[in-house]
């Protein structure tokens, strides 16, 4: 099985935005070291807890740290930005990083409201297109006229390279027919809602299209995990996470706590039944228990690849994830 990782460059409370980000540089020097597949940067804007708001940027920083890991990003959030724009970017990190780049994109905004505004310079948002400007940059990537006037007159540079690999990012059915029908791989976010199944990924392969960017469909499944040497251990460096997720749900987004101080956060019953209900979103065990798991779930539900996000507060603890992860699943 392929075993990827997810990263959003949590800024752990006392630590900084540029702490995450050196993280972020040990992360994919180990993930290049272990066999990682691939790892992924997401995109979040306006949120000090996490440091990861221009992950083009950052992948074409690792790609000069690394030598075979694939760098790509989970994902652009491609209502913000112009097709060419992206056509542009993508194929430049192409050209510098041959057979290693990932065109990953969402329909998300990745930020509130406000944000959203201020990166669209105040015009309004036309959220409804994103299928259409997924289909533009593609065919801008591919030095192909498109179907969109606008774009007809003008050339995506650098001219004639090699293509990323194309991903669209989801959780629907409806996200899944579309990244068939554009021939792109499909990455569901399991740590999202936990509402996989077997019916959206068999949606993908029937409506399939083979092209350039994946001649043959593909799956990656992201999954918040926290792994340890003990389930105790696991479980005590998992609640900070937990709590992160509790705070999301009440639109708040602090940085995460300390493992010590999380246990001494006061709560309610209503917040206990909240925990146990969002654990299911939350992989919590040894290593050999959570790659039980992750083999099950693959072959129920036919992906091809896991992703791991691993947020916990030490830095250290993140990485013995990822390390435990490999000594399990790919050695």
């Amino acid at each position: 099985m392929k075993l990827s990782i997810l990263d959003q460059a949590p800024i752990p409370k006392g630590s900084t935005s540029t702490d995450a980000l050196q993280f972020t540089k040990d992360l994919a020097k180990l993930g290049d070291e272990l066999g990682y597949h691939r790892l992924w940067m997401a995109e979040h804007h306006s949120a000090t807890s996490l440091s990861s708001s221009a992950p083009e940027v950052t992948i074409a920083h690792l790609a000069a740290l690394t030598n075979r890991i694939r760098l790509g990003t989970g994902g652009v959030m491609m209502m913000h930005y112009s097709p060419l724009k992206m056509a542009e970017v993508f194929k430049t990190l192409s050209a510098l990083a041959p057979d290693r780049i990932d065109f990953g994109v969402g329909r998300a905004p990745g930020g509130d409201h406000l944000s959203i505004q201020a990166l669209a310079q105040g015009r309004a948002s036309i959220p409804d297109d994103q299928y259409d400007k997924l289909a533009t940059t593609l065919q801008l990537l591919n030095d192909q006229k498109t179907n969109d006037p606008l774009y007809n007159q003008v050339i995506a540079t650098p001219h004639e390279v090699k293509l990323p690999e194309a991903w669209l990012l989801g959780s629907s059915g409806n996200s899944a027919r579309q990244a068939g029908k554009q021939g792109v791989g499909y990455s569901f976010a399991q740590f999202f809602n936990g509402e996989m199944s077997k019916e959206i990924f068999d949606t993908y392969r029937h409506y399939f299209e083979p092209s350039y960017f994946m001649p043959k469909p593909e799956i990656n499944v992201s999954y918040a995990v926290t792994v340890a040497e003990t389930k105790d251990e696991a479980e005590y460096f998992a609640l900070p996470i937990d709590l992160s997720r509790l705070f999301l749900m009440r639109g708040q987004m602090p940085q995460t706590f300390s493992p010590e101080d999380a246990q001494a956060y006061p709560l309610t019953e209503m917040d206990k039944a909240i925990l146990a209900k969002n654990r299911a979103l939350h992989l919590v065990g040894t290593p050999k228990e959570v790659s039980k798991q992750l083999l099950k779930e693959k072959e129920e539900f036919g992906f091809d690849e896991v992703m791991v996000n691993s947020n916990q507060y030490s830095f250290e603890a993140r990485l013995n994830v990822y390390r435990l992860l490999a000594k399990e699943l790919l050695s």
